[in-house]
């Protein structure tokens, strides 16, 4: 185990194996904080070379290649076509045409060999074309544009949401678990923790939207409100923002709490918080400064892996309540099979998870030095 150059002698291990400084030793230049942090010290653990940047680089541009690959191909597997979604059977209006049916595959090159439209595919992300949308005549570009500023305000607050509620709670009920506020709180969560996203977008609205009428039906925003008016414009937005981003944080929530408090409970009998007390320091530092902070580095690692079911939700909930996203657009297209659309979306969205695991894997290595190269 390796042992802390500051410290004068080590005391024996503590019951997790970690030593314990001894308290009439010289503390170590970073002062009580620094003697603390050394008392929770582990020698890092085998894989801890591996996360140096450039192979996390590597690995990270490895795995975007195959969900490249992937993007392109499981659009296709899907039942039916573009064109049979584009000329809708049921439609008033449908004739039936073998050639307009061979043009139109002819014009979006449905028409080419798999290969050919793979390697077509993978030369237009070169040079930063995503095609040309099937349902909405549109380039994918314009329409990802126009929606992806909502969507991410839609996650970003409320992931901002969940991480205050959730992350808050984990902290003080782990800090008091068993007692009652713990055993309410954990009830409550999980029962939460356990309800569908969709069940909860649909009875969330049913209550404040169709009886109460406190917040809008659905949407983004009121059309040609607030035009002369910033302030009565993003009043709006927020209008129609609220209940969506609560219901989207309602289940990270527990989940922020259920990892908050599970990683916390683990670090209430560590030797460094016994050694806090013993010096003197105050509960609520030791709760928030340390014990919290050591807890941050499972929370890191799991938001970066929870952002793909938080992707999930939003579609979900984009859908229940009309709000024009990326989530809406999502589900449209795969009602049509639009392959383009699909393709532009899932590229997006896999970049956006990737790079926050990426981020994830670096902030973990700030966090918590022991774990770098």
């Amino acid at each position: 185990m390796r042992q802390s150059t500051t410290l004068a002698r080590p005391s024996p291990s503590g019951a997790d194996g970690r030593t314990v400084p001894d308290p009439s030793s010289p503390r170590p230049p970073g002062g009580l904080e620094g003697e603390l942090l050394c008392a929770g010290e582990t020698a890092p653990g085998p894989g801890a070379a591996r996360r140096s940047p450039p192979r996390l680089l590597a690995s990270y541009a490895v795995t975007v290649f195959a969900l490249l690959t992937l993007n392109f191909f499981l659009p296709r597997a899907m039942p039916s076509d573009p064109i049979s979604a584009l000329i809708d059977a049921e439609s008033p209006s449908y004739v039936q045409s073998a050639e307009l049916r061979a043009e139109l595959e002819r014009y979006y090159d449905l028409d080419r060999p798999l290969v050919e439209q793979y390697m077509a595919y993978l030369g237009g992300l070169v040079q930063g074309d995503l095609g040309v949308s099937i349902r909405y005549n549109q380039p994918v570009s314009e329409l990802i544009a126009d929606r992806l500023p909502w969507t991410l305000l839609l996650l970003t607050s409320s992931m901002a949401l969940a991480a205050a509620v959730g992350l808050a709670l984990g902290v003080h009920s782990a800090w008091r678990r068993g007692q009652r506020l713990d055993q309410g709180l954990l009830t409550f969560f999980l029962a939460l923790h356990n309800l569908p996203v969709f069940f909860v977008a649909s009875l969330a609205l049913l209550v404040f939207s169709v009886e109460l009428g406190w917040v809008p039906l659905g949407g983004t925003n009121t059309p040609f409100r607030g035009l002369d008016d910033p302030l009565s414009a993003g009043l709006d937005i927020a209008h129609h923002l609220v209940l969506p981003a609560v219901v989207v944080a309602a289940g990270t929530a527990s989940a922020y709490y259920l990892i908050m408090r599970s990683s916390l409970v683990g670090e209430l009998g560590a030797d460094y918080l016994q050694l806090g007390r013993a010096k003197g320091l105050r509960e609520r530092r030791l709760k928030y400064r340390y014990a919290g902070r050591n807890s941050l580095l499972v929370v890191v690692t799991w938001s970066a892996m929870r952002l793909e079911g938080l992707v999930t939700a939003s579609v979900l909930v984009e859908t229940v309540f009309a709000y024009q996203g990326m989530g809406r657009l999502m589900f449209d297209a795969i009602s049509f099979r639009d392959y383009p659309v699909l393709q532009g979306c899932f590229l997006l969205l896999t970049l956006i998870v990737v790079s926050a695991n990426l981020l994830a894997d670096l902030l973990y290595a700030r966090l918590d030095p022991r774990t770098a190269a």
